[in-house]
C-alpha cells in the first residue's frame, strides 16, 4: 500500500507534473464560468514554469541535499564493504536492448569501478528491484552483475539483492542479506541529493552505514545564481529535489525514518562500534 501511495504521492509533488496541471486545469476553466480563475491559473502556472525552467530555483531546492553530508575520508582506511543502491538502470530498457541501460544516475555504480580497484577484497552489494508502478517483469540487479564484472570485480565479491523497490526496503533487505557484525564500517554509495534519505532509512534499520555520496547535480555555491539553458534541465532539477524532499517528509512522517532531514552524526565521543556513518578518527 505505502508503495503504491507513495508513487502516486511522488508523481503529484514534482513542480512539472504540478504546474502543468494547473495550466491544464486552468485552460479548461476559462471555457467555464470560472474563466477568471482559469486565467489566473494559467498565467501563474507559465510564470513559475519559467521561473522554474529557466531560473535556479531546482539548484536552490537540491544545494542543501547535496551539502548535507561531506565527501568519504579514504584515510579512516579499507570498510568491510560496499553498498549501492538502485535507481540507476532502466530494467525494461535493459531486457529490450540486451546489455544495461543506465541512467543519469549511473555515477552510483561507475564509482564502485575505483572503490573495487581499491579495496580489492571487501564484498560489493547492490540493491535494487524494479522501482515501477506497472512494470514488474525485470529487476535492476539482474543486469547488474555483468557490468560490475567488466570492472574486474571477482564473481564472489557480489552480492545482489533483487526485491527492493523504495529506499526504505533497499535498507530492509540489503539489512537482512548482509547481517553486519557489530564494529563493521559499510559504505552507501548513491547520489549526493538522495543520501540523506538513505541514510535515515538505514539508521532506522539498525544498520550504521558510512556515506559515500556521488552523482553531484550542482557544481557548488556558484550554481545557486547560474541560469538553465533550457527548460527540461531546469524542470529536471527541481523535479529531482522535490522528489527527496517530499520522499524525507513522506517516510518521516510514516516512521520510516527518525529524524525529518538525517544528517551527520555528532563526532564528539564517537564510537566506532555503534554508529560510523560520520565519525572522523
Amino acid at each position: 500500500m505505502f508503495f503504491v501511495a507513495s508513487k502516486i504521492f511522488g508523481f503529484l509533488t514534482l513542480p512539472s507534473n504540478l504546474l502543468f496541471t494547473l495550466a491544464l486545469v486552468g485552460i479548461l476553466l476559462m471555457a467555464t464560468r470560472y474563466a477568471r480563475l482559469g486565467r489566473v491559473l494559467l498565467i501563474g502556472a507559465v510564470l513559475l514554469l519559467t521561473a522554474f525552467g529557466l531560473g535556479p530555483v531546482g539548484n536552490w531546492l537540491i544545494y542543501p541535499l547535496e551539502q548535507r553530508f561531506p565527501k568519504w575520508d579514504h584515510s579512516r582506511g579499507a570498510p568491510d564493504g560496499i553498498i549501492i543502491l538502485g535507481g540507476t538502470v532502466g530494467p525494461e530498457n535493459s531486457a529490450a536492448r540486451g546489455e544495461p541501460a543506465l541512467n543519469e544516475s549511473a555515477e552510483r555504480l561507475t564509482a564502485v569501478a575505483d572503490l573495487a580497484r581499491r579495496y580489492p577484497k571487501v564484498p560489493v552489494v547492490f540493491t535494487g528491484g524494479n522501482a515501477s508502478l506497472l512494470q514488474i517483469g525485470h529487476t535492476e540487479a539482474q543486469f547488474v552483475r555483468g557490468l560490475l564484472e567488466s570492472f574486474g570485480i571477482a564473481p564472489e565479491r557480489i552480492r545482489l539483492e533483487d526485491r527492493s523497490r523504495t529506499t526504505a526496503e533497499n535498507a530492509i533487505l540489503t539489512m537482512a542479506l548482509v547481517n553486519p557484525k557489530p564494529g563493521e564500517r559499510w559504505l552507501l554509495v548513491t547520489s549526493a541529493h538522495h543520501m540523506p534519505r538513505s541514510v535515515g532509512v538505514f539508521r532506522a534499520a539498525n544498520f550504521p552505514v558510512e556515506p559515500y555520496p556521488v552523482d553531484w547535480r550542482t557544481a557548488g555555491p556558484d550554481d545557486l545564481y547560474a541560469l538553465f539553458s533550457t527548460f527540461p534541465s531546469g524542470l529536471g532539477r527541481a523535479d529531482a529535489a522535490m522528489h527527496e524532499w517530499a520522499g524525507l517528509l513522506a517516510y518521516w512522517l510514516t516512521g520510516r525514518t527518525a529524524e525529518l532531514f538525517p544528517g551527520p552524526r555528532a563526532t564528539s565521543g564517537c564510537d566506532t562500534t555503534k554508529s560510523t556513518d560520520n565519525c572522523r578518527p
